[in-house]
């Protein structure tokens, strides 16, 4: 009897390029399904039961960032690695912050992407090496200076979507609606001067890592100060 293999759904808008995947995954892999957007992927996962999905960050609709929460709705125990163009550190920890486990450029090996996956079938994160560490981060003047124009409740909001939470999980924690959250989210879009949600889950990202930066240790030194 032959081993079972994980159920792997795709989810990348190039349809040349979903095939090659399933071509070349098919070795390890059962691909129940393939989407090319982000209603269809959610429409997928309605229907199909998988294991693990390959997913791309540059979806039409909806940025894979904004899916990751749905995605965890409908599927708590989906294992998801990130196969993007975009080779961003922040973007990859706004990746975790939203569950995924792996994240993967696309220009890595078939063995890399498989590795990823491989790791998250096991419940362990996998960041590709070729993924830059952050070498400059907002310095804690400009987050102030940013942080300064919001409301205490849009800080918070803030806070929670660095977290990788999405608007009904948020207005769960603060006793809002999640209409309530959309509206919040849309003005820190316009106080802050971002054009989406991608970019408004990134800056919130970027903001929760310059904080991390300045907070000392028990020592009295931030991590900063430790590299110097």
């Amino acid at each position: 009897m032959k081993p079972h293999k994980p159920r792997l759904l795709l989810a990348d808008d190039h349809r040349l390029l979903v095939e090659a995947l399933r071509e070349m995954l098919s070795r390890h892999f059962d691909v129940v399904g393939a989407a090319y957007s982000g209603e269809e992927l959610l429409t997928l996962l309605r229907s199909k039961q998988a294991d693990c999905l390959l997913l791309d960050l540059s979806l039409p609709g909806r940025s894979g960032i904004d899916l990751l929460p749905d995605i965890r709705a409908l599927s708590p125990d989906l294992r998801v690695v990130i196969l993007t163009m975009h080779v961003d550190r922040i973007l990859a920890e706004a990746a975790f912050a939203g569950g995924a486990l792996g994240f993967v450029p696309k220009d890595s090996g078939m063995d890399e992407v498989e590795k990823a996956l491989t790791e998250a079938l096991a419940g362990r994160r996998y960041l590709s090496p070729r993924v830059p560490k952050i070498t400059h981060r907002v310095g804690m003047d400009a987050a102030h200076l940013a942080i300064s124009r919001l409301t205490p409740r849009q800080q918070e909001i803030l806070g929670f979507l660095a977290e990788g939470l999405s608007s009904q999980e948020i207005a769960d924690r603060i006793g809002l609606s999640a209409n309530s959250i959309t509206f919040h989210r849309a003005r820190l879009r316009k106080v802050l001067g971002l054009a989406s949600e991608f970019e408004l889950v990134r800056y919130a990202i970027l903001m929760r890592l310059a904080a991390a930066e300045e907070e000392p240790d028990a020592g009295g030194q931030t991590p900063r100060e430790h590299r110097q």
